[in-house]
C-alpha cells in the first residue's frame, strides 16, 4: 500500500517507520532541518522494542508530488489539523483512508468538513515518542499500540484491510475497538488528565502519582473527562477513570506527555485540544468541569506568551 504520513514527528515517524520496515510504500511530509536529514541519512528509531532505520527513505514537504496513496496518517499537532487537511487535498483520492492520530476527540469531525465524510476514520495511537535530532525520532516508553474504526461503529472492508496491513509491522499492535468513539474517549481520559496535571506540577507520572495531592488532582480530572464524554451521549464505561488511574501507574519513570513537554520548553502547545476541549464541551453539555476550570486558567497565560512569541502554529514533534 501506499502511504503518506503527514508529520514525521514522533508519532509518525514511529509508525511510518515500522511501516517502511515492513516493505510498505511511505513518503514521509515533513519539513525544515529534520525533512533534510531524512533526506540525506534516512529515518532513524532509537526505540526501546528495537532501533532500526528507513534508508533510503521517501520525503517531502510538497504532498501535490506524490499524487494520491491508499492511506493517509496523519500525524501533526491537534491545532495544525485544518491546515494539513487543507494541504492533503492533491493526495486524497477516491478510495483514500485518512486515520487521524491526534491527542483529542474533534480531528474526524474537522477533517471530514475539509475532505467529506466518506475517506475519514476515527483512529488514536498510544505511544511515547519525539524527534531526538533531525532525521532521528526516539520511542521511550508505552507499548506502541493503534486503533481505528468507521465512526459510526460500523465494520467495513477497508478496516478489516489496514488491520491486517498494520499487523505486518513490527512492535506494533492493532487494537480492535467496538465503537472507535468510545476508545477516543477513553484514550482523552488519560491524556487530557496527563497533560494538564502534569504541565501545572511540572512533575513526570512517578511523582504526581507518588502525592497524594497530586494523584487526587489527577483522578479528579480524569473524572470530569469522562463525565463530560457520557454528558455528550458517548457509551463510556462507568469504570474507564478507575482503569485509566491503574493504567497511569504503570507509566514508565520520567513518563511525561508532549502537551506537558510543549509547555514547559516554551512552546505553543495543544491545551486548546485537551484540557481547553474538557472546559469547552462541558459548558455545552451542562457538566461542570472545577479541576480542568482550574488547570486551563493556570496554563492559559504561558500558552498565550508562547504563541505570541512562536508568531506560528508551532511544531509537531511529539506525542504521548
Amino acid at each position: 500500500m501506499r502511504f503518506a504520513i503527514f508529520g514525521a514527528g514522533g508519532v509518525g515517524g514511529y509508525f511510518g517507520g515500522r511501516l517502511a520496515e515492513a516493505g510498505e510504500d511511505v513518503t514521509f511530509i515533513a519539513r525544515g532541518a529534520h525533512l533534510e536529514a531524512i533526506r540525506k541519512e534516512g529515518l532513524a528509531v532509537e526505540s526501546v522494542a528495537g532501533d532500526f532505520r528507513v534508508s533510503p527513505a521517501k520525503a517531502t514537504d510538497d504532498p501535490a508530488s506524490i499524487g494520491p496513496v491508499d492511506v493517509v496518517l496523519v500525524c501533526v499537532k491537534a491545532w495544525q489539523v485544518n491546515e494539513a487537511a487543507a494541504a492533503m487535498r492533491p493526495i486524497v483520492g477516491p478510495a483514500t483512508v485518512v486515520i487521524p492520530l491526534e491527542n483529542g476527540v474533534e480531528a474526524p469531525e474537522e477533517l471530514a468538513a475539509a475532505l467529506g465524510a466518506g475517506p475519514v476514520l476515527g483512529g488514536l495511537c498510544k505511544i511515547v515518542a519525539f524527534i531526538a535530532a533531525p532525521g532521528v525520532v526516539r520511542h521511550t516508553g508505552v507499548a506502541p499500540s493503534l486503533a481505528f474504526g468507521e465512526m459510526d461503529g460500523t465494520e467495513s472492508g477497508r478496516v478489516r484491510r489496514l488491520r491486517t496491513v498494520f499487523r505486518r509491522a513490527k512492535s506494533v499492535t492493532v487494537e480492535e475497538p467496538r465503537d472507535i468513539r468510545v476508545a477516543l474517549w477513553q484514550k482523552f481520559v488519560f491524556i487530557s488528565a496527563m497533560s494538564g496535571v502534569g504541565a501545572v506540577t511540572r512533575a513526570p507520572a512517578e511523582a504526581v502519582r507518588a502525592i497524594p495531592e497530586t494523584r487526587r488532582l489527577l483522578e479528579a480530572a480524569m473524572r470530569e473527562a469522562q463525565a463530560v464524554g457520557r454528558g455528550r451521549g458517548v457509551s463510556i464505561p462507568e469504570r474507564t477513570a478507575d482503569r485509566t488511574l491503574e493504567f497511569f501507574d504503570t507509566l514508565p519513570e520520567g513518563s511525561t506527555a508532549s502537551m506537558q513537554r510543549d509547555i514547559m520548553e516554551g512552546r505553543p502547545s495543544e491545551l486548546e485540544y485537551q484540557t481547553g476541549t474538557i472546559v469547552r464541551l462541558g459548558r455545552a453539555a451542562g457538566v461542570p468541569t472545577p479541576v480542568n476550570d482550574f488547570l486551563y486558567a493556570a496554563l492559559l497565560p504561558q500558552e498565550s506568551k508562547a504563541r505570541s512569541i512562536s508568531g506560528s502554529s508551532g511544531s509537531s514533534s511529539s506525542r504521548a
